[in-house]
């Protein structure tokens, strides 16, 4: 048994004594780091690079096709030829040679406006992937402050446990004092040993509990990082939230309405892409070519050179297409309508989620000066009791209930503050203004 209290003992001091030399990892600095390291992150850029090479001009046909194209032939075969005059010529491995090359240059000139509002549709297509890289920061934000704030919250739990820890130590070394001259009983002392025991298990599940949520943290930042390392635990509340300012910032800069829009935008061209099938397609086609032929002594031309320049229009409208473009219109149409039912139905839950959150904003920051009030007597009442009972005046069980009292307010005080905070970010989230707030 003394033996196993020893290497409690160790662990317990190994993680008082690693706290003296581990680095500050700041809210500042972790932001940094999972903004260049988070691999989602890296992927929506990746994704956004895409969609720019997609809504480029090379990627809508508004620009002209050029191609060159060359070749060459040679014929060796056996000819004989007659003549009218019934005379006749024989030629044995008689050789043909031709060459050519040739520019080609081809534009459509107009085909019912499609190539423009398909390039037009591509930039929209572009603002909304846009969009969904910056939701996905959005996102990364808040997963990175939900575990970054959730170490600083076990960190302050670790602490309040190690006080609970030193505080039934000095107890059980009161407690074996008393025994040892007969001021007690055997039960006082098996309980305090046992109180001690049960601190230690609790300190030693939130040091593990510590170093889990670290190594969550590492995979949000992207980074293989020792565990050593402690944060911030301070936190800073917004003070001048309010819920009118909150619902116009939502109603302009909400991420999830910003893309309804988008995809609105995107069905609108779809309509007028269909529509062109509708127009005439005008394109203009040229060429400049070079041709040279040399000939046996059996063809009439012993050779031939020509080269010039060709150019031609050619017009299409295809006046029927059995339905085809009517049925793409109208289910254009149709898609755009759904697109503007799902605005209205985001903008309702947006709303109604803003107000709920805000709700829950006020409680928790009620709830959280409750708390502190409550550390503030449970404080007073565990010192006035510790007093007592160095008096011996209450039982070891009352000291020892004080002493829980006092932890669990603690406790209670710091996920209260935590709590607030990761409602304030869920606030911040919706009205699309987390990204310019410093944490």
């Amino acid at each position: 048994m003394k033996f196993k209290k020893t290497i409690i003992l160790a662990f317990i001091l190994t993680v008082n004594l690693q706290g003296f030399s581990q680095e500050v990892l700041t809210k500042k600095e972790a932001l940094r780091i999972t903004l260049a390291n988070n691999f989602g992150i890296k992927i929506a850029n990746n994704n956004l690079e895409t969609a720019k090479n997609n809504s480029s001009i090379y990627n809508t046909g508004l620009l002209p096709t050029a191609t060159l194209s060359s070749g060459a032939s040679f014929r060796r075969d056996n000819q004989t030829i007659t003549r009218q005059d019934a005379s006749a010529t024989s030629i044995s491995g008689a050789i043909t040679k031709s060459y050519n090359a040739s520019v080609n240059l081809n534009y459509i000139l107009f085909d019912g406006l499609g190539r423009k509002y398909n390039y037009q549709q591509l930039k929209e297509t572009y603002n909304l992937t846009a969009l969904q890289a910056r939701e996905t920061i959005e996102n990364t934000y808040v997963q990175l402050f939900t575990a970054y704030f959730q170490i600083a919250r076990l960190s302050e739990n670790k602490n309040n446990l190690t006080e609970a820890l030193s505080i039934s130590e000095k107890r059980l070394q009161r407690a074996t004092y008393q025994y040892e001259y007969g001021q007690s009983t055997k039960l006082d002392l098996l309980s305090a040993e046992v109180d001690v025991n049960n601190d230690r298990l609790n300190l030693i599940n939130a040091v593990q509990q510590l170093s889990n949520a670290k190594r969550g943290l590492n995979l949000i930042l992207g980074v293989e990082k020792e565990v050593i390392y402690d944060v911030e635990t301070g936190v800073d509340f917004n003070e001048f939230l309010n819920l009118k300012e909150l619902q116009q910032k939502t109603t302009a800069k909400n991420i999830s309405l910003k893309q309804r829009e988008k995809n609105i935008a995107i069905s609108e061209f779809n309509i007028k892409i269909s529509k062109a099938n509708y127009l005439p397609s005008l394109g203009l086609n040229t060429s400049y070519g070079w041709n040279q032929s040399e000939n046996p002594a059996t063809s009439f031309l012993a050779g031939s050179t020509s080269n010039g320049l060709n150019a031609g229009l050619s017009l299409s409208w295809n006046l029927f297409d059995g339905g085809a473009t009517k049925t793409r219109v109208a289910n254009a149409k149709i898609a755009l309508e759904n697109q503007q039912i799902g605005l209205e139905q985001q903008k309702v839950i947006v709303e109604n989620n803003l107000k709920n959150t805000w709700e829950n904003y006020k409680n928790q920051r009620f709830i959280l000066k409750t708390q502190e009030s409550n550390v503030l007597t449970a404080k007073n009442n565990f010192e006035r009791t510790q007093e007592r009972y160095q008096l011996g005046q209450v039982t070891s069980i009352e000291f020892r209930q004080a002493q829980m009292n006092f932890i669990s307010s603690k406790a209670a005080l710091n996920n209260a503050k935590f709590d607030a905070k990761l409602i304030e970010i869920q606030l911040l989230q919706l009205s699309g203004d987390i990204l310019n707030v410093t944490f």
